[in-house]
């Protein structure tokens, strides 16, 4: 046990000036003043470093915290140096007589608390000196980052666990303000952490309110921020590219606000003066990439936007929480075009680079290498190497998982932008590389599964805040009451439904029953995805259905309505409050108590109608089928491609791929798919003829994409 010097509220009230702890706060500080290793769950906003600040100074023994951000360690040892606490960060930002000035102070035992870059325990100096000092406490922030399942997954963190059994297993608490169970057991298997208190103070933040905007282009995203920046003042827009940073910034430069930029591209010198012009409260807006961010402590935050959807709901929320420190009124959107998720897949495939192009890559570099095994070449030069079908952003990836698996290693060229490979053994065969497939496979299902997640967040119709909720595993005691769903009036576009409009509707809600569980309390439990069901309702003979589902009273039910229109139907009653999808990783759809009303007659349906009314159903007739002639899949004769079907043919690989737990990818290359979109096959036989199709495809998913096609070009 590590002696208690000084009295935990005294410090609290001189030193930081608080009277007290947040609900939350103290219970992680019991935990760690009590000796025992932690992990703690707390929103963006919640005070996490004070957990581990405040016993710091009341205890012996240097605390050591490992961040994988610069800005944070700079202005937290900023913060702690102002209020006379011993502080001092290392990392690469650092100049030679910065670096000696803070060894130095490490060396006397003069500081308190060290913060310190994951990558800095790699050298063996450093952690020789460690080694030698009384370690009290080990902080963890951002421990997100330890886990490959998380959102923000760095590899210089996996070395922490060795860390702590090299620095004999010192107390350690680990905080975070996303994580998922997945995640969250990941932390605790890799840091080994001895009888953990975990603590998750909530995630609900009840002064924010959050939105989400279907855009139907970017004139309408433009004029939603300038209507966001008018009545909010101060806040952050995030953007998934850097282009697109400086799209926005160019837009809304203009108007009337001091507006600034910040992406990974610009350089330091003018990432800092965006940064410290929005901290200090010169600038009143960032435009920015998520490379801005985490530790930026500005509490005045009145909104944060999102410009596209991002890659996962920990991503968002924890981007999204930076709104509102200071406990006041913020609003946090989401401006959202279905297109934009071709952005997210973009990253996904750059980010899960398949085996095969993990080996190429390696065989690139074993065919090109010098007779010391060395080549100098960017990642660009690479890809183009490897041929224009390859993601460039999975070229550098895939270079990763080589040094990861100790195959090669990578180094700076002094006077050059290109990087020095170096091959551990040329004459290694792939075959021999110690690479774990089924880890490089789990990556991308479990990252494709949180794209899933994000979009069914947009599409989602009920309290906003309460889906987060559930997403994170927490029990939430209603709706928030003050999203955009909560506040909402009814949509213009809703109306009575009767007639052969509410039959169908009937049939689809008992369909939806059927393929649902009853509880002992009456709700209903959700069992299949709406995919699923779908195919139930239009009695699809598709490989893969349940046998289950096919001997239900209601397959076939819907079969004369065609695939897209039977999605747009879903939407509708998702919307009107009629069915419900489960915010967990698997998209399961099940009945609301409301929607056991309208199809038991009990209460009447509003819905909007838009295309999935009857007036607008159209029998897929086999004779039209019979009469198409078959299109040349020669690759000149390819036409402009139909966006709109793209769309639908990318929803349809989404809802395949989380039935059958893969990546979207493996289910159809995004080439392929957009080859379906132009050449329009309506017959199997076709449709197998087009570059990428092969024989697991042909046999599982193939028809279903062909049905839809069917459907699109018959409406």
């Amino acid at each position: 046990m590590v002696q208690q010097i000084a009295d935990v509220h005294e410090v609290l009230r001189t030193v930081f000036g608080f009277e007290g702890l947040r609900a939350g706060q103290d219970t992680i500080v019991d935990s760690i003043m009590a000796g025992r290793d932690c992990l703690a769950i707390m929103p963006t906003g919640g005070g996490k470093s004070l957990c581990y600040q405040l016993p710091a100074l009341c205890r012996e023994g240097l605390t050591v915290v490992v961040s994988p951000l610069i800005a944070l360690m700079k202005d937290q040892v900023d913060a702690l140096q102002a209020r006379g606490v011993p502080a001092a960060a290392v990392n690469s930002s650092l100049g030679a007589d910065e670096y000696r000035q803070a060894m130095a102070a490490l060396r006397s035992g003069e500081l308190r608390i060290i913060y310190v870059a994951p990558e800095r325990f790699g050298q063996e100096g450093f952690m020789n000196l460690l080694r030698s000092m009384q370690v009290g406490l080990l902080a963890i922030d951002e421990a997100h980052c330890l886990s490959q399942w998380g959102h923000d997954f760095r590899p210089d963190y996996l070395r922490l666990g060795r860390v702590r059994q090299e620095l004999g297993y010192p107390q350690t608490v680990a905080l975070t303000a996303t994580a998922t169970d997945a995640v969250r057991q990941d932390i605790l298997n890799t840091l080994q952490l001895h009888d953990p208190a975990v603590i998750i103070s909530g995630f609900g933040r009840d002064n924010l309110d959050f939105a989400i905007t279907h855009c139907e282009n970017r004139a309408a995203k433009f004029e939603r921020i300038r209507q966001v920046i008018a009545k909010w003042k101060k806040g952050i827009i995030y953007c998934s590219t850097r282009k697109n940073v400086m799209t926005v910034f160019d837009e809304i430069s203009g108007t009337g606000s001091q507006v600034v930029a910040y992406h990974a591209g610009m350089t330091d010198d003018e990432r800092e003066f965006s940064q410290n012009a929005f901290i200090s409260g010169r600038a009143d807006v960032v435009v920015a990439t998520n490379a801005f961010g985490m530790g930026i402590d500005r509490a005045d935050v009145r909104f944060v936007l999102h410009f596209e959807i991002p890659g996962s709901v920990e991503a968002y929320y924890q981007e999204a929480g930076r709104a509102g420190r200071d406990g006041e009124l913020s609003v946090c959107e989401l401006l959202f075009n279905h297109a934009d998720l071709k952005t997210q897949e973009f990253f996904f495939e750059g980010s899960n680079p398949s085996v095969q192009t993990i080996r190429s890559v390696y065989n690139l570099l074993r065919s090109r290498c010098n007779s010391n095994g060395e080549l100098q070449m960017t990642v660009d030069q690479m890809g183009a190497e490897l041929g224009k079908d390859v993601n460039p952003m999975a070229v550098g990836t895939a270079l990763s998982a080589l040094i990861h698996a100790g195959a090669i290693t990578r180094s700076d060229v002094p006077g050059s932008n290109t990087k020095l490979t170096r091959l551990t053994d040329p004459a290694q065969p792939f075959a021999a590389l110690p690479l774990d497939t089924n880890v490089i496979e789990e990556k991308a299902r479990r990252d494709h599964k949180k794209i899933e997640a994000i979009t069914r967040y947009a599409y989602s119709a009920g309290c906003r805040q309460r889906w987060i909720l559930d997403y994170f595993g927490e029990s939430s005691s209603g709706d928030c009451g003050h999203c955009d769903v909560c506040n909402a009036e009814e949509p213009g576009d809703v109306e009575d439904i009767d007639g052969e409009d509410l039959v169908i509707v009937r049939k689809a809600l008992a369909g939806v029953a059927r393929a649902s569980r009853r509880q002992p309390d009456g709700s209903w439990q959700a069992i299949f995805g709406r995919a699923k069901i779908a195919d139930m309702l239009r009695g699809s003979q598709r490989a893969g259905l349940p046998p289950q589902l096919t001997r239900l009273s209601t397959y076939g039910l819907l079969s004369n309505m065609t695939g897209a229109k039977l999605r747009a139907l879903f939407r509708a009653l998702q919307e009107g409050g009629l069915i419900a999808t489960t915010g967990g990783e698997l998209p399961l759809v099940t009945l609301t108590a409301k929607g056991e009303d309208v199809m038991k007659e009990k209460v009447p349906a509003r819905l909007a109608r838009r295309v999935w009314s009857s007036t607008a159903i159209k029998q897929v007739r086999p004779s039209t089928l019979k009469r198409r002639s078959e299109r040349v899949l020669d690759a000149l004769q390819l036409g402009r491609m139909d966006k709109a079907l793209y769309d639908h043919l990318s929803e349809l690989r989404r809802d395949l791929a989380a039935e059958f737990h893969m990546p979207v990818f493996r289910v159809l290359s995004t080439e392929t798919l957009r080859a379906l979109a132009t050449v329009k096959p309506t017959t199997i036989e076709a449709a197998s003829r087009l570059k990428g199709v092969g024989p697991w495809a042909k046999q599982h998913v193939l028809r279903a994409f062909v049905e839809l096609i069917q459907d699109y070009e018959e409406v």
